[in-house]
């Protein structure tokens, strides 16, 4: 070929937008698999770009220019979305995602947080050609030159030989049960089309199938028949405080001598404290901690459970207490209808819930009223609830501590040392200093207002504050300074749980390891509550000394914990890696391919259950 004959080749757009998305290919691979150069770019994302292109050289004449252009901003979208995605949820972003889509403009300062500057060059030349077509004569000329379609015989085969290699690349790793690795074999763009055309739906099991016994079973616990401490806090107001983004590591944490979270100390040290809880939560983070706290059940495959669930009379903490006798409630200082929670909360069974609209929109930390204020005004509603003659449950969401974590400067209560000042570690510990010194004048105020003694009270963290994929070099190794080791994925799914109030044991650490369907059943065993009769996935704490916990987010499917290790999936059981729990050194006995069998059996069962519930 004459070098007159490569230079007509290079001018057609096939060859010009196949240049620009690899390199944005290659851009997407090197923040989702850590992978620079991958040779794998050029046979798993090449074929799918050119058997799209082999489709507008097919159909295309007139408007050649414009289906590239489109074909580009829609792969472009792709490439972003996935690097976004990974960067806050660690997993390859999927079409389900688009349901989220909406709750995006409430979160904007957290996905702009995310993202590093060189991140918008892949939008750069879907500028520059519009700028171009719009003034370039030149262009114009170039756009009529290229309308003559290409040889039909020579895009047929182009297009037979790339359906062929992208089926090759798809096939063989349609199973591969993480994510992650299989979007790597297949290539993102082709796992893109995978999950849209392979929507198949697994059969549910029935629900004459679905009881106590076969839970527990695959769960490998036994429950007691006389559980102990069972109603050791009967007839108590049951009070629940959901701190956002606050993971363990912050318990007893000092940085150059200084406490970052005194009040949480306190009650850690002087109360029942759970050190090896961790989150349990989805798509959906807060809302979906709102939901497995309340349900003890799992959250769904994809999508976030109130986009998922909320059109079901779901069996809940609500409904059981308010069958004996409690008011329930629920408080959020943003909007209900962020995250669907208006739906959630009937379908959960609140009897009530307080917004944006009570607590109002003074004193506003990110999108809702700050901390201080949630305390005030929901201990003066709780006080006004006391005097009525039966107990009341409710549940209290914190959000001030909210990613991206740059709180407002009159909420500092702490100065930063010089190492940690704008880095996102930093800002975090700021903010969630800020919310602990809120939350130690809630304790202050339901002390004073003779709550806390007539009070069961438990909190926990609803999930992480730092994802490992968001932290740079910097914040990585403040965090290794912080643990003393590599900051792994046991410690970011590491959150405290505190049982705190008269009737339950004081002064005890306990190290069993848990997760956030555990709350339900160990709060109705404390109030004398039996569940005997209402389904669960999680297990009272202080009865149990096993626990098996299928996660479901932030790491691949298939993934789980046990007593001694995690366990993350690869294709499957046999090439997945185990990490020590946080805080130890080493995975003990690890865990076996029974537990990952049992793990997924517990999911589907979760699924199914929920999913055969009547509607509301």
């Amino acid at each position: 070929m004459s070098r007159e004959s490569i230079a007509q080749v290079l001018k057609k757009p096939f060859a010009i937008f196949t240049v620009l998305l690899l390199l944005k290919g290659y851009l997407a691979w090197a923040v989702t698999f850590g992978d620079w150069l991958p040779w794998r770019v050029l046979i798993t994302e090449l074929p799918f770009i050119w058997l799209v292109f082999s489709l507008i050289e097919w159909c295309a004449s007139k408007r050649k220019l414009m289906a590239y252009t489109i074909v580009n901003i829609i792969l472009t979208g792709i490439f972003f979305a996935v690097i976004m995605y990974f960067k806050y949820y660690g997993v390859i972003v999927t079409y389900h995602a688009l349901a989220q889509v909406n709750q995006v403009t409430e979160v904007k300062s957290s996905v702009f947080s995310l993202m590093d500057p060189y991140y918008l060059l892949v939008f750069a030349d879907i500028i520059v050609l519009i700028v171009l077509l719009l003034k370039s004569r030149k262009v114009k000329e170039w756009r009529i030159s290229i309308k003559r379609k290409t040889k039909k015989g020579v895009v047929s085969v182009v297009f037979i030989l790339c359906l062929v290699v992208c089926l090759f690349n798809i096939w063989p790793n349609r199973a591969s049960m993480n994510e992650i690795k299989k979007a790597q074999q297949m290539g993102i763009l082709n796992y893109e089309a995978f999950t849209i055309l392979s929507q198949k739906k697994e059969p549910l099991v029935p629900l004459k199938n679905i009881n106590q016994a076969a839970i527990d079973k695959l769960k490998g616990i036994k429950v007691p028949e006389h559980p102990k401490f069972f109603g050791n806090a009967k007839g108590k107001n049951l009070i629940i405080i959901q701190l956002e983004s606050f993971q363990n590591f912050l318990i007893n944490l000092k940085i150059d001598g200084k406490e970052i979270t005194p009040n949480m100390n306190k009650l850690a040290n002087e109360q029942l404290y759970f050190s090896n809880f961790n989150q349990q939560v989805g798509q959906g983070n807060t809302s979906d901690a709102e939901f497995v706290v309340n349900t003890s059940f799992y959250v769904p495959p994809d999508g976030a459970a109130t986009q998922k669930y909320v059109d079901k009379k779901l069996p809940s903490l609500p409904r059981l207490l308010g069958e004996n006798g409690y008011n329930t409630l629920t408080l959020h200082t943003n909007q209900v209808h962020f995250w669907n929670r208006g739906e959630l909360y009937s379908s959960l069974g609140f009897q009530h819930y307080y917004d944006q609209s009570f607590f109002g929109e003074e004193d506003m930390v990110f999108f809702g009223a700050s901390d201080e204020v949630l305390y005030a005004k929901s201990a003066e509603k709780l006080q006004a609830l006391d005097r009525e003659d039966k107990p009341f449950y409710a549940q209290i969401i914190s959000m001030s501590a909210h990613h991206p974590f740059t709180i407002p400067a009159n909420k500092y209560k702490m100065e930063l040392p010089e190492r940690y000042q704008g880095t996102f570690v930093g800002d975090y510990i700021r903010a969630q200093n800020y919310a602990d010194y809120a939350l130690g004048l809630f304790i202050d105020d339901l002390k004073q207002k003779g709550l806390w003694d007539d009070s069961l009270i438990v909190i926990y963290g609803d999930h992480m504050g730092l994802p490992i994929y968001s932290l740079d070099h910097d914040d990585k190794a403040l965090m290794k300074e912080i643990y003393g080791h590599e900051y792994s994925y046991t410690d970011m799914l590491n959150i405290p749980l505190i049982i705190a109030g008269s009737g339950v044991s004081h002064e005890q650490i306990r190290e069993e390891v848990g997760g956030q369907t555990d709350i339900m059943p160990t709060v109705a065993n404390l109030l004398g509550i039996s569940m005997k009769d209402h389904i669960h996935f999680g297990q009272d704490l202080l009865n149990q000394t096993y626990n098996l916990l299928p996660e479901r987010y932030y790491l691949p499917s298939g993934s789980f914990l046990n007593d001694n290790a995690m366990f993350m999936s690869g294709s499957g059981y046999e090439d997945g890696t185990q990490y020590p729990l946080s805080g130890r050194d080493s995975i003990g006995k690890g865990t076996t391919k029974s537990e990952y069998d049992r793990a997924l059996k517990l999911l589907k069962l979760s699924d199914s259950y929920v999913n055969q519930q009547p509607l509301k």
